[in-house]
């Protein structure tokens, strides 16, 4: 099975939340509202192993887990462009860009086998699937891969930071995991959002003070 896909700057994918990497949430805190959201993952979906990988493991009960992603996320609203999005559908900060932008379509959120749907343009999209448009998916491997394995190192080696801050947010306010749960139990999930504020004093090498004035 091939997919082909090519950018075609329409900037529809340009609005609303934006995953970031911590790396990008610290370098652009000055150009996005920061949040933490936090996603729980059904045990059983296809995602819940990798997710379990990259943030923390709920347990529910002796047999049931609960998988969740933890991101820091730039937090516009859907009906929002990015605030880098030029009139032409271009990006003002191309070359400083989020790893998230250049690795779209493509999540590494999920297992590489499970991106195929992904290269399906939203309605309203004007993404080039047609036969003239390159092939970037084969038989479930992506085949143009340095942006999505860059973004998916840096999610691996951030996830022991947030995995420790995740562990100590559920420690101190236990009305955290309820809602986890209760959002989980949702017929299409859902998300919790948190401060980014919470997550500060787990990154020792960032000067608060300097962050803030950002």
């Amino acid at each position: 099975m091939e997919r082909r896909f090519s950018c075609t700057a329409c900037g529809k994918c340009c609005f609303g939340w934006l995953t970031l990497t911590l790396k990008d949430a610290l370098a652009l805190a000055a150009r996005f509202p920061l949040v933490v959201i936090w996603t729980p993952v059904r045990q059983g979906t296809k995602s819940f192993s990798i997710s379990a990988q990259l943030g923390l493991t709920l347990r529910l009960s002796k047999r049931r887990h609960l998988a969740v992603r933890i991101a820091p996320t730039a937090y516009i609203p859907p009906s929002f462009a990015c605030p880098s999005l030029m009139p032409d559908g271009l990006y003002s900060i191309h070359t400083d860009k989020p790893s998230r932008c250049r690795t779209m379509p493509f999540f590494p959120y999920r297992e590489e086998g499970d991106q195929a749907d992904l290269l399906i343009p939203r309605t309203g999209w004007r993404c080039d699937t047609s036969p003239e448009a390159p092939v970037v998916y084969r038989d479930k491997k992506i085949v143009e891969r340095q942006d999505f394995d860059d973004e998916r190192d840096e999610l691996f080696s951030q996830a022991s930071t947030l995995r420790s801050y995740g562990e100590w947010l559920l420690e101190s306010s236990p009305p955290l995991k309820d809602e986890l749960i209760r959002v989980a139990k949702k017929r299409m999930g859902g998300h919790v959002v948190v401060n980014f504020s919470t997550l500060l004093p787990h990154l020792p090498k960032v000067d608060v003070v300097e962050f803030a004035a950002k």
